[in-house]
Formats: structure tokens, C-alpha cells, sequence
């Protein structure tokens, strides 16, 4: 079932031209169906935070289940925002202290930038950790994305992230480690996603504190695993997310900060995501961005519309896949009163009875 455009979010108008349904309240009100509520943490800076919840809300109007979805996005203090977003934020998110009275079925919390190499010490952790805390006692399962994943885990396992000796960034093979846990159900045993960090969580570190890896990439290591009761806490280390050009924006930020002399290095091409014709435009590219630097001359246009046609989306279904069994499970076992977390009859500390 749709999305309910239950607010005049930009975002639900911007899916509705790309050909996304979504009902109107008053035609929602017509149907006699469920309601599940999802709240999003936005986090992501003030360049992503639209783009970010076009990402999830996709994601989440994707799904088959029997159901009206009602997604709550808000943020929290400690993030750095421009007026523009700040107003953004302001007319269009509903506040923490809302969404803990009326409740979520699910909770979303997405990546984040941070200044320091200390997650504890950045201006949003302790925020961070209080909404998390609150989800952890009253929402049926939050599912992480990339820093909160790693901040999460810092949380609740003790384990910190390892700085990667370069950024691991492109579109990797992973393949399942367990096929029978239903957040993997019915999807295929080996299937890409997009990854873009500096940092990692290994799977050792998860295994030996009980986390369950259900998906692990050779190459970029873990992406998918869950908390030791199977479902409460759900983790992301990849971006499934992702649309089809969002690696190739931050290879063009990368490009920019080169220019502008805030990197010494090049940037290397995101790995397996440019085919040879899109290689072979931007190294041509690199040379003329090269040259303008050295010589202080202005930046040649970024030849993005040369290379669209060759970019491909190898994830996006297997990405709809999980999200559909994530909130199947929850459509199961959650409670009708969306401040309560389970039916009656569900064990918290094995939801899914595995």
C-alpha cells in the first residue's frame, strides 16, 4: 500500500511526479485499513536532508504489506544547520517530544556527518542516545544507518569503530551469511549495495558481543546484521538507499573540494560503479579540473549529463526486499496502540520467536 501525504512535506509532492502513489489524508481516511507509523531521524547534513528522506520514504512505499503508511520525520539538536534548512525543518518536522507521546511502530535513524573521531564526543551524540534509549524501550525495532549504526552499537556493545586507512566507497558484493532469518526472506543469496564511509564495525566484534550478521561483503565487509534478540535493532553498514547518482554527487563534492584545494589528492573513482565509457569521460575531466587548479582558472562544468546513461541501480530491488520483510514483521507483531511496542503474547526478548 502507499504512503499517506498526512503533512505538506515537499517530499510526498516530489514522489507523486516521479510516480510514486501516494494517498491524499482524506482518501486514507476513506479506506478501512491499518496504520503503521515510522518515524525518521534525519541527520544527514543540510545538502542531504531532502534527498535523504526521498530515499527512505521510497524505500517505504515500496512495500506490499496490507497497510496506510504514516512516516514521522524529525531530527535532533547538536546538527549544524543553514537557515534554509532550519526553516525546512521547522515548517515540516514534528518534534521529539511529539513524537514520544503519540508513539511509533518503527523508527528509521539515518547517517551523519561528525567533526571529531570520537562519536562520543560530538554535539549529537547525547540527543542521539536519548531518542535511541526511548525507541529501545517503546518501538518495535529501529533500524540503523551507517553512523547510527556504528553509534548505536558504541551504545549498547562497547565496541568502537576502526578508521579505514582510505574512504571505502562504491557498490559492492555481499552475499548472506544466514538465508533463513526473515528480514532476508525471498531475496537472492548475493546482491550489491552502495557503501560510502570512512569507518568500520567488523563482524568479529558484532559476532563476539551476539549480533547476528545476516550479510557480509568480502571486499566491504558487513552491511546487514541484527541485534542478539533478531530483530530489535536492526543494522545498516551499506547505503541501500541510495539512488542510482548519489555516489556519483559525492565523487562531484570530492572533485570540488580538490579544486578547491580542501583535499591534496585526486579522488578516486567510487569502486564498481563507473563503467569504462564513464572512466574514460571523467579521467579527461580530471585533467582539465587539474589544469584549472594549478593555473587558478575557473572550474570546467561537471560533465554529469554525459555519463547518466550509464550509471546502473543494482541494489534497489533487494533494498525493497528487506525493507518489505523489515516492516512485514513488524505489521505482525506490533501493537495496535502505536505507544506500545508488541501484542500481547510477544516475548521482547525474541520478537520473532526464532
Amino acid at each position: 500500500m502507499p504512503l499517506v501525504a498526512h503533512t505538506n512535506l515537499p517530499t510526498f509532492e516530489r514522489l507523486r511526479e516521479e510516480g510514486e502513489e501516494v494517498l491524499s489524508s482524506y482518501r486514507a481516511g476513506q479506506q478501512d485499513i491499518r496504520e503503521i507509523h515510522i518515524g525518521l531521524l534525519n541527520m544527514m547534513p543540510d545538502a542531504a536532508l531532502e534527498a535523504t528522506e526521498r530515499q527512505f520514504f521510497r524505500l517505504v512505499g515500496a512495500c506490499n504489506q496490507i497497510v496506510q503508511f504514516h512516516i514521522h520525520p524529525f531530527t535532533i539538536e547538536g546538527l549544524q544547520r543553514s537557515p534554509h534548512a532550519q526553516a525546512h525543518i521547522d515548517k515540516y518536522y514534528e518534534s521529539f517530544a511529539k513524537i514520544k507521546h503519540d508513539g511509533l511502530d518503527a523508527l528509521i535513524i539515518s547517517g551523519a556527518n561528525v567533526i571529531g573521531t570520537k562519536l562520543h564526543e560530538e554535539d549529537f551524540w547525547l540527543p542521539l542516545m536519548e531518542v535511541f534509549t526511548w525507541a529501545k524501550e517503546n518501538v518495535t525495532s529501529v533500524l540503523c544507518s551507517c553512523l547510527a549504526t556504528h553509534a548505536v552499537i558504541q551504545y549498547c556493545y562497547g565496541i568502537e569503530r576502526t578508521r579505514l586507512p582510505a574512504k571505502r566507497w562504491g557498490v559492492f558484493s555481499h552475499k548472506l551469511t544466514d538465508r533463513k532469518h526473515p528480514l532476508v526472506a525471498e531475496i537472492n543469496s548475493r546482491f550489491d549495495v552502495p557503501h560510502s564511509r570512512f569507518n568500520e564495525v567488523f563482524r568479529g566484534d558484532m559476532e563476539q558481543h551476539g549480533l547476528k550478521v545476516l550479510a557480509v561483503s568480502s571486499d566491504a565487509g558487513v552491511h546487514l546484521a541484527v541485534s542478539p534478540d533478531g530483530f530489535r535493532i536492526v543494522f545498516f553498514q551499506g547505503h541501500p538507499e541510495y539512488d542510482d547518482i548519489s555516489l556519483l554527487k559525492e565523487y562531484k563534492r570530492e572533485v570540488l573540494r580538490f579544486y578547491h584545494r580542501e583535499i591534496d589528492d585526486y579522488p578516486p573513482f567510487p569502486d564498481n560503479y563507473f563503467n569504462a565509457s564513464v572512466c574514460q569521460v571523467f579521467a579527461a575531466y580530471q585533467l582539465h579540473v587539474t589544469h584549472a587548479r594549478d593555473l587558478k582558472q575557473v572550474l570546467p562544468a561537471f560533465p554529469e549529463q554525459l555519463v547518466l546513461e550509464h550509471l546502473d541501480n543494482t541494489w534497489c530491488d533487494t533494498a525493497k526486499a528487506v525493507f518489505n520483510n523489515w516492516l512485514g514483521k513488524i505489521y505482525q507483531i506490533t501493537h495496535q496502540d502505536r505507544r506500545y511496542p508488541f501484542m500481547d503474547g510477544v516475548d521482547p526478548n525474541n520478537p520473532l520467536g526464532l
